[in-house]
């Protein structure tokens, strides 16, 4: 409890200097109430921000991650140690995949796009279709984007055995990505799974703050 009101103090203190508005609340609860406390705010929330310590802490990060982007539908920005963490990167890229999480990151991320000086739209081992990715698979989404002020790019991205998740870091670092924007997959099951395969992502990689809607 002394831990959690100091940590508030100091939160308090930040702000102030920024004179903006703010509001700094704090719940003291177990592992059990965490989800919910979460999803509460987060509900009336623009974004979620998770940072070093949850992405650390493999009981909470998990709690965090469900109560905030599963249980709410609203996007989280994960913040890795070493990583800025902004809302006006200059480059950005974007994990697309023509599907439902996808498009959702992207419409999410509007604002965040619209004022990039550039935008990448990648796309992993497409196959052209008359559904899904249609015959110029990324053309659709960069034509949505351009729409909206982006100055887009596409980058349609050959895997050749490696995961997507490998191809898509590798692309964000050769392109100089501030951060990169994807959709966030997976069922009740799977949840943990997916923080763990997010936490793993960033070890090792230079520290690129992720945007993910589900």
């Amino acid at each position: 409890m002394a831990n959690l009101e100091k940590t508030s103090r100091e939160i308090h203190k930040v702000l102030r200097a920024t004179w903006r508005c703010y509001d700094v609340d704090t719940e003291h609860c177990d592992n059990a109430g965490v989800g919910d406390a979460v999803r509460q705010r987060a509900l009336c929330t623009d974004l979620t921000i998770v940072g070093p310590a949850l992405l650390n802490g493999a009981s909470l990060g998990p709690l965090v991650i469900n109560g905030s982007l599963f249980d709410t539908g609203k996007p989280v920005l994960v913040v890795p140690e070493g990583a800025e963490a902004t809302l006006s990167p200059r480059r950005v890229l974007v994990g697309w995949d023509s599907r439902v999480e996808a498009s959702r990151s992207v419409r999410e991320a509007l604002d965040l796009l619209s004022g990039a000086e550039e935008v990448r739209v990648a796309v992993v081992d497409p196959e052209a279709t008359c559904t899904g990715n249609g015959a110029e698979p990324g053309a659709d989404i960069a034509a949505y984007l351009t729409r909206h002020g982006a100055r887009v790019l596409v980058d349609r991205l050959a895997s050749r055995g490696k995961p997507v998740a490998t191809v898509l870091a590798q692309h964000a670092i050769d392109t100089s990505a501030d951060v990169i924007v994807m959709g966030a997959y997976g069922s009740r099951r799977l949840r943990e799974r997916l923080f763990g395969g997010v936490t793993r992502w960033i070890v090792g990689k230079p520290p690129l703050p992720l945007f993910l809607a589900r």
